[in-house]
């Protein structure tokens, strides 16, 4: 129903669950139309890895990014301002190059898709400020149709979004599949210090051979967690700010190709992890809200194959 709506040319916002196929929901229009289709996306490794797929398809797509040299960027503007290219992956922040902008402006765009849609509300005025931008950037290339897809969003954030797409509310279709994940086993335990969160921990890793995933909300509990687990013999990655970005992508990398099972993390890891046998999501300190909670535990579990989620409560962690 989603693609025959884009197909029909009506925007679309979109809330499907982690893993559920929400990236189909424009590439296949994107086959249908006769010209090319952008898609915004926040993450360069998210990109690396759809247009990998895309290719081995033998479908038409590429990314420009800061990985490529200038000489390969502005061979592939070429090649989609000629029609060589059926799907373009960028970051919001390309659209502050001139030259982009230029080339962008001649490129005739059947549609426009939006990943990880939320960011242009919940984190577009600090952490992706060019994502709350992304209504003028519509303007640049024509009002193209545009689909705008996210795991979960509120009531206020879905009005947001729109807003900032400067789409009209009633030329807009909203599908909201749910939040339903039958594979998922949701727990929280009540626990009283971090003595009693290492031993819930522990207790997990020694159930769950898989691979999976412990969240902080801070970088100190990390680290403190990090060097108690390792004392104990449990191998582990991390993945938080304060590393630099070849240390994240190479963490990130490891975890994907199986050479690491375990990566503690803060939420700055994870969106786009495209890993399907992911068995546990450990929150190890209360997220910073719900849509945070869900869109982390949705990594989890994506084969279908039960999976646990569980969050470690201390009224503590709230201060």
């Amino acid at each position: 129903i989603i693609k025959r709506t884009v197909v029909e040319q009506k925007h679309s916002l979109v809330l499907m669950p982690t893993g559920s196929g929400k990236s189909l929901c424009y590439q296949i229009p994107a086959l249908y139309f006769d010209n090319c289709t952008i898609v915004i996306s926040p993450l360069i490794a998210l990109m690396q890895d759809q247009v990998d797929v895309l290719k081995k398809k033998n479908i038409s797509a590429a990314f420009i990014n800061s990985t490529i040299s200038k000489p390969e960027k502005e061979k592939r503007l070429k090649d989609l301002v000629e029609g060589k290219i059926k799907l373009l992956y960028v970051t919001p922040e390309r659209f502050r190059k001139t030259d982009f902008v230029e080339q962008i402006k001649k490129a005739k765009i059947d549609l426009l898709a939006v990943d990880e849609a939320h960011c242009i509300s919940e984190w577009g005025h600090d952490f992706r400020p060019d994502y709350s931008r992304i209504g003028e950037f519509r303007e640049l290339m024509g009002n193209p149709l545009t689909i705008a897809l996210t795991a979960t969003a509120t009531h206020d954030v879905q009005e947001d979004i729109i807003k900032k797409l400067h789409i009209n509310k009633d030329d807009i279709k909203l599908f909201h599949q749910g939040i339903d994940r039958p594979n998922l086993r949701l727990e929280a335990v009540d626990v009283f210090d971090d003595k009693e969160k290492l031993k819930k921990i522990i207790s997990t890793l020694e159930m769950y051979t898989g691979s999976g995933i412990i969240y902080f909300s801070l970088i100190r509990t990390l680290e403190k967690f990090s060097e108690i687990l390792g004392d104990k013999g449990f191998k582990h990655g991390v993945y938080h700010g304060k590393l630099e970005d070849r240390q994240r992508k190479s963490m990130q990398r490891d975890f994907l190709n199986g050479k690491q099972k375990l990566i503690l993390a803060t939420n700055a890891f994870g969106m786009g992890i495209d890993k399907a046998d992911i068995r546990f999501v450990i929150h190890a300190e209360v997220p910073s809200s719900i849509e945070s909670y869900y869109q982390e535990i949705g990594r989890a579990g994506r084969d279908g194959n039960d999976s646990l989620c569980l969050l470690l409560y201390n009224q503590e962690d709230l201060y």
